[in-house]
Formats: structure tokens, sequence, C-alpha cells
């Protein structure tokens, strides 16, 4: 157990907290993933793509905005790994990624906004 040098004991055993921290790069990339979810739009982006596979013009056309900035929001979901695409013909498709932190954002969206994933009803 590494001595972390704290200037103060309170009892607490943050020593015991302290051997089970994450290392620094994770905390990097679970801030890089919500700071993926500052912008209101891209809110209502992952909100629809929680609940539905979409195309670009359909997206764009649902949130009010347009194909490009649609896109430009997408790629930034898509990078960080919320969201995943798949190619049909010349259309693509975007939905939520099928991994374990994806599917936390969407129950955790549903319940922040304290309604039931329309796809379930």
């Amino acid at each position: 157990m590494p001595h972390y040098n704290l200037p103060h004991n309170h009892g607490q055993n943050i020593e015991k907290v302290l051997d089970k921290i994450p290392p620094a790069e994770r905390f990097k990339d679970i801030a890089f993933l919500f700071q993926q979810l500052d912008d209101p739009t891209r809110l209502r982006i992952l909100w629809l793509l929680c609940h539905c596979e979409e195309c670009v013009c359909n997206i764009a056309a649902a949130v009010g905005m347009s194909a490009p900035a649609v896109s430009h929001h997408l790629r930034a979901l898509k990078k960080s790994g919320i969201i995943s695409s798949r190619r049909e013909g010349k259309e693509v498709y975007y939905s939520l990624s099928k991994t374990p932190q994806a599917k936390l954002l969407h129950r955790s969206i549903d319940a922040l906004f304290e309604m039931s994933c329309p796809t379930d009803i």
C-alpha cells in the first residue's frame, strides 16, 4: 500500500479509497465522454438515437438543423464511442452504441427526463 503523505488524518480511511482510485487517464476518458453531452443540440440528437436508428437527413429535420451541422455533432458523439453507424448503400444510419457506457447514458437520460423509453412502450 503506497503512503499518500496526507496532511490530515480525519479517521475516514481515505487511504483505502485512494488505493482503489482509477488511473488519471481513465478520468480523462470519462471527462471526454461527458464533454460530448454539454451541448443541448447534441443531447437532443443523443436522446433521439437512444430510441431509434436514423439517417442524418431525418435527424437534421427532427432537430431543426442543417445536415452538415448535425454531421458535426454526430462525428463528436461517434468519436466518444457513444453512438455507432452502419452504411446501407449510400445511406448511413446512426444509433446508440451497444457499449455498457452508452446503455448507462440511455438509462440516465430517460431518468433525467422522467420518462420511460418510447421503444419499450
